[in-house]
This record gives C-alpha cells, structure tokens and sequence, in this order.
C-alpha cells in the first residue's frame, strides 16, 4: 500500500515552512511515486490547518499557484521564491526577462539543481540557470526549494547545494481556458491564453495548450525585451494512479542587456547610466563627472553601444513521463526528455585586420572585408559567442512497497548533452547593430570569409557531457510511525569529451585576464614552426615568424565519479511537535570552460588543476504545527572543498572562474505562518548564514592573496522576508510583501561590499462582481522607490593587494541596479 501525505497548501502565503517533509514538488516521477503526495486544497483558512507533520529529514519550502499568481504577470518563477528563507535572488529588472542572481544558503545558481517537470535546466557546459527562461507562471500548478540538499535520485553532476522544482498543471477534465492581458510601466504589454481540451476520445484524455507574448522598454536607456512562448501538453489517466503524459515548451527572447556599473560610477552619474543609444565611444570620468564621446576610429567600433549589448536565446523542451504498476507493490517511473539551446552572449564585438593571419588563411593576401577597394583596413564585426546544445534524457525508477512502513527504490539517470560553441562573425548594419543576432551560424546570419574561402569565427568547439548515475533509497518507519529512517546513496559517474578546432594561446591567462579557453585562435593557416615542446608558431604575409606561441587543435576526455550519502532521520515528540537531523554530500565536477583552459606539459596538453567541488551538509531542524499555525526553524551546516566562485565579466562578456579553497558555512533559517482570522494570513521568513574562507589563496607563484578568514561573496548574513493577505471583503483583496537583503561582499578578500536594502511589493485583486472567475489585479513592484545595488559580478579584490610577495592589483566589481518603482495592472478570466 502507497504511504499517502495530505499537503493542504496556502493560497497566497507560502507554505511548507521549512517543512522537512516529503512533499509533492518531485524532482522526478520516481521522487513524486515515492513520496506519493495528494494535494487536496490550495485555499481560504483550510490551507494552514491542512498542513500536517511531514517525516522526511529535508528542510523544504513549497508554493501553489495561488501564491504565484499574487506576483506581478509574467514574472520569473524565482521572483515568487524570494520569499522564501534561504532564498536571496537579485532580479535585473523589473517583470523578469534580463535574468538575475540566485543564492540558496550561499550556493549560486549553478550549484542548485533546477529542475522543470523533473528535467535539469542546468546549462550542460557551464551549469548557469537562466530566470528569463522559465516557464509562464500561469502554469506552474507548485514549486518547492529544497534548501540544503538533492534528492537521492537528482539528476546532476553539478548541484552540491539544494533543489529548486517546478510542475507544470495538468489538464482539466472540462472545456475551458484561461486568458490574461496586462499593461505596466515601461510600456509593458502582455497577453496569455490557455485552453483546455477537456476530456476526449475513446479513453478520457485530456490536453491543453498555450502561448504567451511579453513586451516592454527598458526601465534605463535605450532598448527593449520581447519574449514569446508555446506550451502544450497531453495527459492520459491510466487508472490506480498510473498514467502517461507528453509535454512541449518552447521559448523566445530577444532582449538588450542593461549596462553594469561600478560603485564608482554610480556615486558619478547615478543609476540610470547605461550603454549609449549611438554607435560612439564614451569615455567616464568618474573624479569630475564629466562623460566625453567621440566617433569610432574603426567604423562600428563602439562596445559600449546599446545596439551590439543583445541577449537572445532560442529554447525548448519536450518531456515525457510515465507511471505503470508492474504488481501491486511494485511501480516503474520512466521520464524520457529532450531539450534544445541555440543563445549567444560575449562581448559581440570584433574588429580585425584585413592582413590578419586569421584572414589570409592559407593565403598570402589580404581581402578587402569592408569593400572600399583596399585591404589596409581594419574592420568591425560582430562577433557573438554562440552555444547550440541538444541534451537527451532519461530518469527511471523501480520502487518496491514490501509492507506499509518499508519501501526500497533504485534510480537510474542518463544525461547525454551534445554542446557546440562557436563565434562565427557577421556584418554590422550602417548604425552599428547587427544583421543578425546569432551572428553568422549557419541558417541565421551572413558568414564573413577571408581570402582562402573560409569563414571568421572567434572559437570553434565541440563538447560533448555525458551523466550516467545510479542511485537507492530506504525507507522506513518504526515505533508506531514515530520515527523514521531514510538511507540513501547516489554515485554519479560524468564524462567530459572535449573538441577543440582553434590553436590556443600557450598559457592560463592572456595579459587581459581571458582565461586560455576564450582566447582562441580560429586559422586555416599552417603553423611555420612546431617548437620543441609541441607548441606552434605562425609566420605573417611577409614569412615573418610571429612571437606568439600556441596550442594545436586537440581533443581530451575527462571523467569523474563521485559516491554521495543522503541521509535522515525524524522522531515525533509528540502531537505537533517533530525533530529530524540530516546528513548528505555533494559533488560538482568541473565546466566546460574550465577544461578548456590548458597548458603544455611535458608536451602533452594538460587542463588546469581544476577538481570537483565537494560538499558535506548537515540540517537539524524542528517543527511545530497547530491547526492555524504552522511553524519551523533549521541549523545547517556545510563544508566546502575547492570552492569555486564565477562571476560574469561584462567587458569580457564571459563568466569567470577562480578557486577559493575550503570554505566553512553554517546558519539558521526560520519561517511561520499563521491563520489570525478567516480573512487574514501572516508568514515571516528570517535566515542567518555565515561562511568563512579557510585559506589564503596563491594567485601567482609569489603573490598570496589574504583571503583566509574572509566572507564568500554575493551572500548577505542576514535577510528576512514577510507577508500579509487581507481579504478586505469577499471581492477585494490586498497583499504586501517585504524582503529584507543584508550587506553583501563583492570582493575575496573583503574590501567592497554592498549596502543592505529593502523591498516592499504590494497586490490588490477585485473579483468582478458582473463577471463570473474575472478579476482585475493591480501590483506596484519597489513600493517605495529603494535605490540598490542587485546582482554583483564580484571581484578578487577591489583596491589592490600588496604582499611581501608581491602586489595584485584591484579591479573594481561590477553591478546591477535595482529596477525603480513599477505599475502593472492585469485583467484575468477563466472560462
């Protein structure tokens, strides 16, 4: 027999508080089997009575759609977590499509596994995870947040924090259909539809499907983000809780990017500098105040031109699931998927010369790129860094039910990702913007060829990422179901083949600081010289040998394997009291980019001593329920070995890894919530993380820098979080919100952070009393205008390090700022 769990969840507040509980936010069909989770209500007064005491060791947090659909339309999935303790996420504008930054107890997003219906949205190469590619909020049925660990069966290579899990609905057995059209600040405009099949055919299945168009200007400068995206979906019920389901998802954005600043140019100019809204170059002078522009000396020339600052991404997904009673104790989950990339970002901007080696090719004359009839020219292009990934997927599972209180389970995991990287070149138009925002990959933009015929592009590789996991779990219950004991284990075992068709600079960084793997070197030419230790040398036009030295093209495969516990055990105390401790591991091997950063050794090709990050996490939590209130409190632990902190390099236009050592980190996170009367709901979050460096950390081979003792970046100590919904009469409701985000430091060795802020958010609903399930909803985001500085792109230091070793030098961070106050107002009806 199925342990069933009735979770009865909020309809505007969250809920779960912390619950380390088994809840129905499943990472996969497996996970959901197991915990076999009935959701049964999501509102009025009944949601906080009907959360009970839950038994699994996981501290976690879970939402319905009642609770999204307070948030302003449109809105990344990760806006409406932010409530949650734990959760810090740094949105880069105010509706959500210009991405943002997420901590989870300190984690960044690419160590938390994000998953949607089960399938990882980890990027395959660099594990970053996109906000602006989520799913429509109007069709996320739940969403949950594991807060310390994975679940036993999570499928990646790259998480050693905790979960985030999204549902889409289901469909409806009735005819019907929801639409939304919204209007806002900044010209936003927005309109959803979603219909509903109902039930149809010869076995009662049912379908929806949906899309979505988003548009509006930026809140600084010049330039806009559109956004459009397709859903659909197939369910079959096949009766005792089996079923099949086949789902589809495909998403467009084309958005200009917002231009970082340093602190220092804020304190100048303020927080409405961005890029320029013409193809000229800006020169800031922060002392004085004073900004000076000039014509480009090379026609298009101008990085900081708001028309050569794009971000679009072409994405989507189509999933599978499947649940089959084999015997009636014996269930068997398969979730099939598939997913498609194509993005680009970078810094999009090139300028070459027409004599270049890269442009001569196999020949010995230039080729006139510009055509004014010369060859003498340098020219700009542009130049993105293009990634097409197709990623293939598969999770199963077997559970075995062999009596009410003892269930096993094995899991299998196969992630097989096909990741190509390129930066083919393209024209500019005469006002500096590209004739093509993919550049010139095939079947998008016009390729640049030089004089042999062959294309110009700024790297050319081919990845490929393969996961191949294992995993069991038990699960038991003793002393009348007081206490219970989850035993769990996961061994992943990930392969990385590397395909590299440019020469690379011999060395880990060039004189800019662009880690080896960016600074490709994409010819046809033939070295002039092969040099003792393997390296290789190019000869110009004239059969001058040029100084620089460089690795052939080459390929390599790595490997790496891991065995991660996952362990737990709750006690009820009493009635509505629990305990329950936990202990699991994690593990994150190394990116893509990180790979690419090589090295000769002993004429070999050597990657850089990068080694898999590894976590081990440790929760205690207790929890008090009563039918009105439900409350929760955690301490945690986790030791980190060979941190890696990333932070994206704006100038650059690449993320940019350094490795920070052992890392220490422990903390508190609490939440309650509390049913005061029919009409009124209170909920508070509050967490406490400190984390500390335990090292000092080797730059160069004289130069330490002093980093033991230091606080990890980007993770304010303090933050809390609160929220009231007052049903002012049976049509009228209002909501208010606030999140409370602490000091965060945006340098290793601790020399610049940023100051704490608040944000208040408020919502007002009214049920149309001549239109049945229509209402109006009005949401003002920033309610009081905070000015802040949101997500950081953190630094080793900001001043500048002198050692007896040595001196470093400071570069100064960079940040987003904080999206002003927003209006928006959004008419719904459900038919």
């Amino acid at each position: 027999m199925n342990t069933k769990k009735i979770a009865c969840l909020a309809s505007t507040a969250l809920v779960g508080s912390l619950l380390a509980a088994t809840a129905a936010m499943a990472q996969s069909t497996g996970t959901d089997a197991v915990e076999a989770v009935v959701v049964t209500a999501s509102g009025g007064p009944k949601a906080v009575a009907g959360v009970i005491a839950e038994t699994a060791p996981k501290s976690k947090v879970s939402i319905t759609q009642e609770a999204i659909a307070t948030q302003a339309s449109g809105q990344t999935i990760f806006q409406s977590l932010n409530q949650i303790p734990g959760v810090s996420f740094t949105n880069n504008d105010p509706y959500g499509s210009s991405g943002g930054n997420l901590r989870l107890r300190g984690f960044d997003g690419n160590r938390v596994s994000v998953t949607f219906d089960g399938i990882p949205l980890n990027d395959t190469g660099n594990y970053a995870v996109y906000p602006n590619q989520m799913l429509d909020p109007e069709l996320i049925s739940r969403a949950s947040v594991n807060l310390g660990t994975t679940d036993v069966d999570s499928p990646t290579a790259s998480a050693t924090g905790g979960t985030i899990n999204y549902v889409t609905a289901r469909p409806t057995k009735d005819f019907g259909g929801v639409a939304t059209a919204s209007l806002g600040s900044f010209g936003y405009h927005r309109g959803f539809l979603q219909l509903n099949t109902g039930e149809f055919g010869p076995w009662g299945t049912t379908a929806w499907i949906s899309g979505s168009y988003q548009s509006y200007d930026k809140w600084k400068g010049k330039g806009e983000l559109e956004k459009k995206q397709f859903n659909a979906r197939v369910f079959q019920d096949l009766g005792n809780g089996d079923f099949v389901s086949l789902a589809a998802h495909y998403n467009i954005n084309r958005n200009n990017n917002y231009r970082q600043m340093t602190m220092a140019e804020y304190r100048a100019f303020g927080r409405r500098l961005d890029f320029t809204d013409t193809c000229v170059n800006r020169t800031l002078n922060t002392t004085t105040g004073s900004i000076t522009v000039a014509p480009p000396t090379v026609a298009g020339n101008c990085s900081d031109f708001y028309g050569r600052q794009v971000n679009p991404s072409n994405t989507g997904n189509i999933r599978g699931s499947g649940k089959f009673h084999l015997a009636d104790n014996l269930i068997w989950t398969i979730d099939p998927s598939f997913q498609y990339t194509l993005a680009d970002g970078g810094s999009q901007l090139g300028t070459i010369s027409e004599t270049d080696l890269r442009v001569l090719g196999t020949s010995n004359v230039g080729k006139d790129l510009n055509g004014n009839g010369t060859t003498t020219d340098t020219v700009a292009f542009f130049t993105p860094s293009v990634t097409n990934t197709r990623r293939y997927m598969v999770t199963s599972s077997v559970i075995w039910q062999a009596s009410d209180t003892q269930r096993f389970r094995v899991a299998y995991t196969g992630d097989y990702g096909r990741h190509r990287q390129t930066g083919e070149y393209t024209f500019l138009n005469p006002d500096g913007t590209t004739t093509n925002v993919f550049g010139g990959k095939d079947g998008h933009g016009k390729k640049v060829f030089g004089s042999d015929g062959s294309f110009l592009r700024a790297r050319d590789r081919y990845s490929v990422a393969q996961l191949n996991q294992i995993s069991a779990d038990y699960f038991g219950q003793f002393l009348e179901s007081k206490l219970t004991v989850n035993l769990g284990l996961r061994v992943p075992y990930f392969e990385r083949q590397l395909n590299q068709f440019c020469y690379t600079s011999n060395s880990n960084t060039t004189s800019s600081g662009i880690i080896a793997g960016f600074n490709a070197f994409c010819t046809t030419r033939a070295p002039a010289q092969t040099n003792a230790d393997g390296s290789v040398q190019f000869a110009n036009g004239a059969g001058v040998v040029q100084a620089t030295k460089y690795i052939k093209p080459f390929s390599l495969t790595k490997k790496y394997d891991d065995v991660l516990p996952n362990v737990g055990v709750t006690y009820a105390l009493a009635d509505n009291h629990t305990v329950y401790a936990a202990y699991a591991e994690g593990f994150s091997s190394p990116r893509t980019d990180n790979l690419y950063t090589v090295s000769l050794v002993n004429g070999q090709v050597a990657t850089a001593g990068v080694e898999p990050e590894t976590t081990k996490s440790i929760d205690v939590g207790y929890r008090y329920t009563t039918p009105n209130f439900v409350s929760s409190v955690a301490l945690w632990k986790t030791d980190y070995s060979n941190r890696i902190v990333s932070s994206y390099d704006q100038d650059q236009g690449i993320s940019i890894d350094r490795n920070v050592g052992d890392v220490k980190s422990y903390g508190l996170d609490a939440q309650a919530s509390w049913q005061v009367a029919e009409y009124l709901r209170v909920s508070g979050s509050f967490s406490y993380n400190h984390s500390e460096i335990q090292d000092d950390f080797r730059v160069s081979s004289s130069v330490v820098l002093p980093t033991g003792g230091k606080a990890i970046v980007e993770t304010p100590e303090y933050t809390w979080g609160g929220r009231v919904d007052w049903n002012i009469t049976e049509n009228l409701k209002f909501g208010v919100q606030a999140k409370y985000t602490g000091e965060r430091w945006a340098t290793d060795v601790n020399d610049e952070k940023t100051p704490s802020y608040s944000v208040i958010d408020l919502d007002l609903r009214y049920d149309l009393p001549f239109a049945e399930r229509t209402y109006v909803q009005a949401n003002v985001t920033n309610l009081f205008d905070e000015v802040y500085f949101g997500s950081i792109s953190s630094r080793n230091t900001a001043n500048g390090v002198v050692t007896s070793g040595g001196t470093f030098s400071g570069s100064a961070p960079s940040y987003h700022i904080g999206a002003p106050r927003t209006y928006q107002v959004t008419l719904r009806t459900q038919f």
